[in-house]
């Protein structure tokens, strides 16, 4: 598609905005694709009287579209579901810089973008999802110890094209460098149950269908199966444990990633945006999302959901998120020559 072209779209999407309702419209380029957001959205434009208009893809193609629409982009804000993303498009110099604290000051700091490009809207951790009935706790530990042999043919997970197992692998490069990364990856390999197939919820049914035994998850989908309104989902939820790996003493923390939005450098409608970000990090949002997403909360005032809250409080990995977008082509590359596919 050329620039022409792209640029045509966006015009008849988003409408040929006189200047008289300008200041009257929000528009946003979004990876998130749940209920949850168009609720909140709708939400916000009844409190503001402000148009949300969304469009969704994925976060590289929306980054190349961002990039390709340069000044005539009409988009304000980017939301993505990897800090990792927000990296490129503030690397891409597509965003603006914001202050965070100006705009909520419970913001929690371990899930800030230390040069202020992003914000988080919401975060999740990766956790272990494991069959209680053959699984004993006190063999779970860390993400590095999934390699071990007690794990032949138990491990299941999903592709590696998938974003959350790019960020996983990213924050491992960080932590202990390419190689130990890459052996990593191959010696998880060998413990795979099955050929990565499906989504995170898709491993846990796995689970129980008695595939394999352990498995690498988001945090929130536990929560979504055990809310499901399909009662078989909710058996699958309540039949599998939760275990946050890297919690001891010595250890670093679970690894943990954001759902984010930037401010576009181009933004047409600057200050509705800025209400917006207020508006997704006040704690009525917050609640929303943790009662009805359960993702984690990003604003200090607002507790998790009940559902998710039972597993604990653990300890956050607290590498800067912005590595998991520095060291992102390294893992793709480590997974292209490895066999997870």
């Amino acid at each position: 598609m050329n620039k022409f072209v792209i640029l045509l779209f966006s015009t008849l999407l988003f409408g040929c905005s006189s200047q008289k309702n300008k200041n009257e419209i929000l528009n946003i380029y979004s990876k998130r694709h749940y209920q949850v957001d168009k609720d909140l959205f709708k939400k916000f434009e009844e409190e503001n009287n402000i148009k949300v208009n969304v469009v969704k893809a994925s976060s590289d193609e929306l980054i190349e579209r961002i990039k390709t629409e340069g000044e005539n982009c009409p988009a304000d804000l980017l939301i993505t579901v990897d800090a990792g993303k927000l990296y490129k498009a503030a690397n891409e110099e597509l965003l603006e810089k914001i202050n965070v604290k100006d705009i909520n000051s419970n913001i929690k700091n371990e899930l800030l973008d230390k040069n202020g490009f992003w914000m988080p809207i919401t975060y999740r951790a990766r956790v272990i999802a494991y069959n209680p009935l053959k699984v004993n706790i006190q063999d779970l530990s860390t993400y590095e110890n999934l390699t071990n042999e007690n794990w032949k043919n138990r491990v299941l997970v999903r592709s590696s094209t998938n974003a959350y197992n790019q960020a996983l692998l990213s924050s491992l490069v960080a932590h202990h460098g390419q190689e130990v990364a890459s052996q990593w990856c191959n010696n998880l390999v060998s413990n795979f149950a099955r050929k990565p197939k499906g989504n995170d919820r898709d491993q846990v049914r796995a689970i129980v269908a008695n595939v394999g035994d352990i498995a690498i998850v988001n945090s929130y989908y536990i929560g979504l199966l055990k809310s499901s309104t399909d009662s078989l989902d909710r058996k699958i939820g309540e039949s599998v444990n939760v275990f946050f790996p890297n919690q001891a003493e010595n250890e670093r923390g679970a690894h943990v990633n954001i759902s984010g939005l930037g401010l576009l450098k181009n933004a047409p409608n600057k200050n509705n945006a800025i209400k917006f970000m207020k508006f997704i990090t006040s704690d009525y949002a917050q609640e929303y999302y943790t009662n009805n997403s359960f993702e984690y909360p990003v604003n200090k005032n607002v507790k998790p959901s009940n559902i998710i809250a039972e597993w604990g409080d653990f300890k956050i990995d607290n590498l800067d998120l912005n590595e998991l977008g520095i060291q992102r082509k390294k893992a793709v590359e480590i997974f292209e020559n490895s066999k997870w596919n």
